[in-house]
């Protein structure tokens, strides 16, 4: 127990979710640089195509998507703090490993020098040869990436649980949530400017190096409230207010233990993995393909002072309105008298309704770039809100021993779903512009109708999402295991 003894409540907390917030943001960091380094960096040595980045990004979430299946119970067996250690050295390894591509490939092809990789005519066998060696190199460590990474959301969400009570928890989860905009935020305003400076190479370097620094910090200030130096009487009773008497003496008693395969037996798993499923790909995505779209459509690079800025304004919308997103909830428990299940899914539902915008940002394009990264802004805003309270739906309903393992398994339904999207997006884009003209959508030709094809998928699949869940768990209905 805490050695603190003042009346005053503690709020070490806070600090806590400061720790989650930055780990979130280190991770979506490293998820990014690819992002803002292929198009114009990369490619042109390597000779990718569309299709060629598609497959890396669809491998990456597939192996994302596999490896949060056990990435959750690895952490319900290894604990919160070792097992959080753990994932971010992993996927800060994964990160740095990216910077070794270009010298694989160039010894797997007897090559000397970038020069000489850039000068093998495009569209020749060699050309071909190069970009799968590159493709298979970086697919490498995008899957130790996705494996480190895949312990983030778990191991976060059952920190959450240990630190906060229900009524404060989707609020928790979207402060440290929104590292993933304030990560993407800083991304395009860091990561080119590094390319064009340093190298690509150094900028998988220098953010991955980040992760291994929050390591070190997690190692020392993380432990569970009851054995925390930094936790007093007053702060643990708030934190166990949702607890009855008994068990409120001894919170490391974390409930009954569920079985891995037990937990998909349960409709309020279905509901969570489904939910994930339909919405988790719209974010990946818009992380994965915004610089290419504005690259693309607009001819703005992502080191271009406008590309950058394109870029910044739309993750500044997520981040500034992401935020509200776990508050509302909160609103309605205190204000509405609303159980923390009800007040969630009334707070979704509002959400769902935010992507709807995507509709329109391709015919607002015509006018100005700025009206797609406004949208694009407001829609992943949007998906920031609904992802805090999604998540917080498992805390509210399984006991803590399961919440890791069912975070895992309805994050590898958001990988499944962010599998397809982007694969199907890469060969899309591809054959949509080798067809110019003649593919056509809406009024879109080329490859603009083939972004406006996936822009009308992700306006609606929030809506479905919701109505699925909705159906599943109608009501709040916590797991009771007999």
């Amino acid at each position: 127990m805490s050695s603190l003894k003042t009346n005053q409540m503690s709020n070490f907390r806070w600090v806590i979710c400061a720790m989650l917030f930055f780990a979130t943001t280190v991770n979506y960091m490293d998820r990014q640089v690819l992002s803002l380094t292929w198009k114009d960096f990369i490619a042109p040595e390597f000779h990718w195509t569309d299709e060629i980045y598609g497959n890396i990004t669809a491998v990456f979430s597939i192996f994302y998507a596999v490896a949060n299946l056990f990435a959750g119970k690895f952490v319900d067996w290894m604990g919160t703090k070792k097992g959080y250690f753990w994932a971010i050295v992993v996927w800060s390894l994964g990160a740095v490993m990216h910077a070794g591509c270009g010298w694989f490939t160039m010894q797997w092809e007897g090559l000397n020098s970038v020069e000489a990789l850039r000068a093998v005519e495009a569209g020749s066998v060699a050309a071909l040869t190069i970009a799968t060696v590159s493709m298979y190199a970086f697919l490498a460590c995008r899957c130790v990436l996705a494996l480190g990474e895949a312990g983030n959301f778990p191991a976060a969400i059952k920190v959450t649980a240990e630190y906060f009570p229900k009524k404060d928890r989707a609020f928790a989860t979207s402060i440290f949530n929104a590292g993933a905009s304030v990560g993407a935020l800083a991304a395009p305003a860091t990561i080119p400017l590094l390319a064009k400076a340093m190298g690509w190479e150094l900028a998988f370097v220098i953010i991955g190096v980040l992760g291994f620094v929050w390591a070190g910090l997690w190692i020392f200030i993380y432990d569970k409230p009851t054995k925390s130096k930094h936790v007093n009487e007053a702060e643990l009773t708030y934190i166990n207010q949702d607890e009855d008497s008994n068990n409120a003496a001894n919170s490391d008693d974390e409930g009954p233990a569920i079985g891995f395969a037990k937990c998909f037996t349960f409709r309020q798993t279905w509901s969570f993995a489904f939910g994930k499923f339909m919405t988790d790909g719209v974010w990946w995505f818009f992380l994965f393909w915004a610089p290419a779209y504005f690259s693309d459509q607009y001819g703005y690079t992502s080191d271009s002072p406008t590309g950058i800025a394109l870029i910044f304004t739309l993750y500044a919308i997520v981040t500034v309105l992401s935020m509200f997103g776990g508050y509302l909830p909160k609103l309605f428990v205190e204000q509405k008298g609303m159980n923390p299940y009800q007040g969630r899914m009334l707070a979704m539902l509002i959400f769902a309704f935010f992507p709807v915008l995507a509709l329109f940002a391709q015919p607002l394009g015509a006018y100005s770039a700025w009206w797609p990264a406004i949208i694009i802004g407001l829609v992943g805003a949007g998906h920031q809100a609904w992802s805090a309270n999604i998540f917080s739906t498992v805390s509210d309903m399984f006991p803590k021993t399961a919440i890791a393992t069912v975070t895992g398994i309805g994050a590898m339904a958001g990988g499944l779903g962010s599998f397809l999207i982007n694969k199907c997006s890469g060969s899309l884009f591809t054959y949509a512009a080798e067809q110019g003209s003649a593919f056509q959508f809406l009024g879109f030709e080329g490859k603009p109708a083939g972004y406006m094809i996936i822009f009308c998928v992700c306006a609606v699949a929030y809506l479905i999402g919701w109505i699925v869940m909705k159906t599943l768990v109608p009501k709040y209905s916590p797991v009771i295991v007999r």
